[in-house]
């Protein structure tokens, strides 16, 4: 038995039409007759489980939203992503590319997951935060305010990623985070690297200037702040 289904009204996004639903039944919180958010085609939300897009949520392409799953408000599920178990995507988050959110994790405010990404176990993605590339966010983490988490990082707890902002010529946030062989991982602006590359993109980038010594003194402090204890 369907849960739900597509009506005549919708919405366009992405070059896509996209249809609003309907519930056919009465389901955990989601009473028979109650419109929901907007899909492109019933592949894109389970018709088992207590699965829901709702709100004006959009979920497109060959986006998939299932098991006890939750996508509403503002956000946007496209492309190959995948939103699964009983994790919540909310506010105007956008997940993407071929990007997984499952387990009890939660991506909200103006989140974006995409690439490869996953985010699972009770991790919490939100404000203007970005995980992106290969990376993996689990555990109880929360990445937050301006983070950007990418490459090969591996964050599964608040000890394996900091946030350094007000600094450099354009005060801009610098996110340095521990990667899956253990070396650790630096986005600041345009650039993203290990962090004996960002050494030496901040020699060529500010010579022997107060920001160059500025980046690298906290390079240091990075260094040390994800040194293993002993080690």
């Amino acid at each position: 038995m369907k849960k739900y289904e597509l009506t005549g009204k919708y919405k366009e996004a992405g070059g896509a039409k996209l249809f609003r639903i309907k519930a056919l039944a009465s389901f955990e919180n989601v009473k028979e007759g109650e419109l929901g958010g907007y899909i492109e085609k019933e592949g894109n939300l389970s018709q088992e489980g207590n699965a829901w897009v709702s709100g004006n949520a959009k979920v497109y392409g060959n986006a998939k939203v299932c098991g006890n799953a939750k996508v509403h408000g503002n956000t946007k599920v496209y492309g190959n992503a995948w939103v699964y178990e009983s994790a919540r995507v909310s506010g105007d988050a956008e997940v993407s590319g071929n990007a997984k959110v499952y387990g009890n994790a939660k991506v909200y405010g103006n989140a974006k997951v995409y690439g490869n990404a996953k985010v699972h176990g009770n991790a919490w993605v939100y404000g203007d935060a970005e995980v992106y590339g290969s990376a993996r966010v689990s555990g109880d983490t929360e990445v937050s305010g301006d983070a950007e988490v990418s490459g090969n990082a591996e964050v599964s707890g608040d000890a394996d990623y900091a946030v350094i902002k007000g600094f450099g010529s354009e005060y801009r946030s610098t996110t340095f985070y521990r990667q899956e062989d253990g070396s650790i991982g630096v986005k600041c602006g345009c650039f993203c690297g290990t962090l004996k590359e960002f050494r030496k993109k901040v020699r060529e980038t500010h010579g022997e200037s107060k920001f160059a010594r500025e980046y690298l003194m906290i390079a240091d402090l990075m260094e040390m702040h994800f040194r293993v204890e002993g080690s």
